[in-house]
């Protein structure tokens, strides 16, 4: 461990800083020598200067502290980019970020200053266990990457004991009043192994289980003792009674209850508005944890809206914001509860929504939005969010093929019907009239009348408006709608569990279920997937979204009848003479014999029988393909023969062209730098000289979807003359 080098002086300028590169994979405050620095920004903290490369090694190196085991969090983000100073000082900064120890800067604990677990004793009948986990612990530090030298990092630490305001340790081993009376001994049950003992316990897994996963995570900051193992049992023993007892009803009238849940519960509600003769009721829900994966998973990616769920059992709907995390599976980062869909609550609850991001990220911005109704208003979408807009047909396909199967007894019947949906579609951007087609399904299917009827009286008076909606939004791919699907069906398992249909009318009830059972499984599959811990876990979050399901069957085992070049049988891996058929193979409307897909749902068979039939030469372009050639196709067709607006499109298809191709080939290789080392090499002058740069990427030249065009970066040489003696 080294020490803090002590100084007579102060810096007043980081060029005088020596660069420090402790070895090891991790290293941590103890491990540099630490120089007073005082600047306009900065009242004489200590810093520090270190390859920018080994940043994430002193971060994970902090975090890893035996006497104060934490996590760091970027409490605030701020990021310039090259050539937008004119001036230049030695501390300026790329990209400034400020970490802070997860048990602070906010103090859960009773009035803020004294917590429940002190010296005295309080009646616990009807509370937590134990404290939440931030106990206002001031430790911070923040990272500048120099503007000058943007290959190193300056590490600035405001404050280095994990105290709190009253000076006083206030978590890890020498927090002596942390868990209640025996804490001297007993190690701080930090947020993570928390949420981990909850989440297992909402689950339904067996006491045994939890206890042992429990007492194997604060092992890891001490080691085994029969007093610890016996406080923790009793630790999770209570809580699980508490979750048991815990009851959605604050209030019995269901109105007051959410008024006091809000109240209880500032930090997850980032909108609400109470129910009013001139105003809807308005309710919109994110936890911490959502809010750092909405950071995290939605920069410059995709969200999607699973809207209206519940209509007609729900006292409000439900509307859920996703977001698609690394293996794209769809992952709920906000909830909003409401019947009202006009312009003006949505802009709002939106605005309130990014407005809660860019407080913590301000550079936060989104690369494209994806709906599934075409009743959802646009406009607030546009200029909450900046981006272009997509639609998702995976909606109406469900609720067509469910339809279908209910009201259809024949299954050759079921069939013809589906595909001649499929063709309805597929029409929408051909020459062909699509209601030329629906009255000739009607003509054929006159004997189906219960589903012609169904279809008549509540799809007919919707289709204008959807076939408006497709035509003029790019659709979503088929792995995006079988994402939505899976989280459609995992919301649908959870909210209408039979034991509970008698409290569906109650908003409170929904909230419960959102907050504790939804939100505890999502928080279990991530940690899962990404730590390795739970093995069962991780293999079916994986497996949840028919599009993975799909990866995992082999190619031999879909075989193609060329007497039947329109259906294909796909072998079942667990049952190798079990064979399932998919009838109206390469159309996103083909129907499978499996059970699943039988039940209205978007089945693994149907997408991998897709996959294989692309390099036929009868597949037909799937309809997101379809639409996407159409925006391309009408940028062609705008403007007229030898215009400046020719010219003007043509630059644009070729910037679009070279964009997709460049997202192309970074996804299919294995890093930036293989991209970048292909770019070709431009020659400029530099101070008389001829030097050798990498030409700027075409991306660069793109402008934003809110209109604005990104600068060149490219240094400029300074011509100011320089005065002579």
């Amino acid at each position: 461990m080294g020490e803090v080098m002590e100084v007579t002086g102060v810096l007043q300028s980081v060029s005088d800083l020596p660069v420090q590169d402790p070895p090891g994979e991790e290293f941590s405050a103890a491990d540099l020598r630490w120089v007073k620095y005082a600047s306009s920004e900065h009242h004489c903290d200590d810093v520090a200067l270190i390859p920018y490369d080994r940043m994430e090694a002193f971060i994970s190196g902090e975090c890893n502290n035996p006497e104060y085991p934490t996590r760091f969090h970027i409490e605030r983000g701020r990021k310039r980019e090259r050539g937008t100073l004119k001036e230049v000082r030695s501390d300026d900064y790329l990209l400034y970020r400020m970490y802070w120890c997860s048990f602070g800067p906010e103090n859960y604990g009773e009035g803020g200053t004294i917590l429940p677990s002190r010296r005295y004793r309080l009646n616990t009948r009807n509370r937590a266990a134990r404290p939440q986990s931030m106990r206002g612990c001031t430790c911070h530090f923040a990272i500048k990457r120099l503007y000058a030298r943007p290959s190193l990092a300056l590490i600035i630490y405001h404050e280095r004991r994990h105290v709190n305001k009253s000076g006083f340790v206030c978590h890890g081993p020498l927090d002596r009043d942390a868990i209640g009376p025996g804490a001297r001994k007993v190690p701080y049950v930090g947020s993570e192994i928390q949420q981990q003992t909850m989440s297992l316990i909402y689950l339904g897994v067996p006491e045994e289980n939890i206890l042992q996963t429990h007492i194997e995570g604060i092992q890891r900051y001490c080691g085994s003792d029969a007093k610890v193992d016996n406080l923790a049992s009793q630790y999770v023993h209570k809580l699980g009674m508490i979750i048991k007892r815990s009851t959605h009803e604050l209030d019995l009238d269901d109105q007051a209850s959410i008024r006091m849940w809000v109240d209880r519960n500032k930090k997850s509600v980032f909108f609400h508005q109470d129910s009013t003769e001139t105003d809807a009721f308005v309710l919109g829900i994110q936890t911490e944890w959502q809010l750092q994966q909405m950071i995290r998973f939605g920069h410059q990616n995709i969200l999607a809206s699973h809207s209206s769920f519940g209509v007609s059992k729900l006292k409000y709907p439900l509307h859920t914001i996703l977001v698609f995390d690394s293996r794209q599976q769809a992952l709920p980062v906000a909830w909003v509860i409401t019947r009202s869909v006009t312009k003006h609550d949505t802009s709002r609850w939106m605005q309130a929504l990014t407005s809660r991001i860019h407080s913590v990220d301000s550079n936060w911005r989104i690369g494209g939005f994806i709906i599934d109704d075409p009743t959802s208003e646009l406009d607030p979408i546009r200029n909450v969010f900046s981006c272009p807009i997509l639609f998702s047909l995976w909606h109406i396909r469900r609720t067509w093929l469910k339809n279908i199967i209910k009201k259809c007894s024949n299954t050759e019947v079921q069939r013809e019907i589906f595909t001649k949906l499929g063709k309805f579609m597929y029409s929408i951007w051909s020459e062909k009239n699509p209601m030329d087609i629906l009255e000739q399904l009607f003509q054929d299917f006159v004997d189906q009348t219960t589903f012609i009827q169904y279809f008549k009286s509540f799809w007919v008076p919707k289709l204008e408006m959807w076939i408006d909606t497709i035509r003029n939004l790019p659709l979503a791919s088929q792995e995006s709608c079988g994402a939505i699907e899976g989280y459609h069906l995992k919301l649908k398992l959870k909210a209408y569990d039979d034991s509970q249909l008698d409290a569906l009318q109650r908003v409170d009830w929904l909230v419960h279920k959102l907050t504790t059972e939804l939100h505890s499984g999502y928080w279990l599959n991530l940690y899962a997937d990404e730590s390795g811990s739970f093995p069962e876990v991780k293999a079916e979050y994986i497996a949840s979204t028919s599009w993975q399901r799909a990866l995992h069957i082999p190619d031999e085992a879909v075989l193609f009848d060329e007497k039947e070049p329109l259906s294909a049988k796909v072998a079942s891996q667990k049952d190798a003479s079990l064979m399932q058929t998919v009838w109206n193979a390469g159309s996103e409307f083909s129907l499978c014999s499996c059970s699943w897909s039988m039940q209205g749902n978007l089945c693994k068979h149907v997408i991998k029988v897709n996959m294989m039939y692309a390099p036929r030469k009868d597949f037909q372009p799937s309809l997101s393909f379809q639409s996407f050639q159409r925006v391309l196709l009408d940028l062609w067709q705008k403007p007229l023969d030898d215009s400046f607006s020719l010219d003007l499109s043509v630059a644009w298809v070729m910037q679009m062209q070279e964009r997709i191709q460049k997202v192309a080939e970074l996804a299919a290789s294995d890093g930036i730098a293989q991209v970048a080392g292909k770019l070709p090499i431009q020659w400029a002058n530099k101070r008389g000289r001829r030097t050798a740069i990498r030409r700027t990427s075409p991306m660069r030249f793109l402008p934003h979807s809110n209109g604005s065009v990104q600068r060149d970066l490219t240094p400029k040489r300074n011509r100011k003359r320089r005065s002579t003696s």
